[in-house]
């Protein structure tokens, strides 16, 4: 898949964020080893998420941080005007911190999660064999491997936001409980370790 949405889909899928929340989340709510979630952008609407426990700071494995910092880096070109004429952006046109993290490469407003999902997503499922996909199974996939992981199911509970917290969490000093890091560690090895399999067995049919 191309950039950003690549980058979309791995925070989804490694962060367990709901796309509302991905599509809202600006430069400031990205610390080095932690995201919060306090707005969601919706269909042309700004809110807060879905429940009062589903706003918090939750732990993400540093490589999810990485991958969001590198777009910065990034450049695209695209069809501009007519005659095949053609501009290159960067692919963050800004990033201070009440800026979008995944902006519109012509005007860096909002995306539409579903052009990103009809566009990107499910031409690149379809490629995979896979024959339904949508935003939703990726962040119930996040949920099962880190339970498949063996992580603390309190911790998972506070990952995913699905239950209410009982103290609110000091969004300034970025508090994670390390149960949650260790859950979100145990997540990344076991996906890690699954990744090299697939890899040894795909290069194992080529020769």
């Amino acid at each position: 898949m191309a950039e950003p949405y690549a980058t979309m889909l791995y925070v989804c899928v490694l962060a367990g964020l709901r796309v509302s929340e991905l599509i809202g989340l600006k430069w400031e709510d990205v610390h080095s080893d932690s995201l919060t979630i306090d707005e969601k952008y919706c269909r042309g609407e700004w809110g807060c998420p879905k429940t009062a426990g589903s706003s918090a700071t939750i732990g993400v494995d540093a490589g999810v941080i990485q991958r969001i910092h590198q777009l910065r880096d990034v450049e695209v070109t695209i069809n501009w005007g007519a005659n095949g004429a053609k501009k290159t952006f960067k692919m963050v046109r800004s990033d201070n911190p009440g800026d979008l993290v995944f902006q519109s490469i012509r005007k860096g407003v909002p995306m539409s999660d579903h052009n990103i999902l009809t566009r990107h997503i499910k031409p690149a499922a379809r490629k995979l064999g896979i024959g339904w996909v949508n935003w939703q199974v990726l962040r119930r996939s996040y949920g099962t491997w880190m339970a498949e992981s063996g992580a603390e199911p309190k911790a998972v509970q506070a990952q995913m936001r699905h239950s209410r917290i009982s103290t609110t969490m000091d969004i300034y000093a970025q508090f994670v409980p390390e149960s949650q890091r260790r859950a979100v560690t145990k997540m990344m090895d076991m996906v890690t370790e699954r990744m090299a399999k697939a890899r040894e067995m795909a290069s194992a049919a080529v020769n």
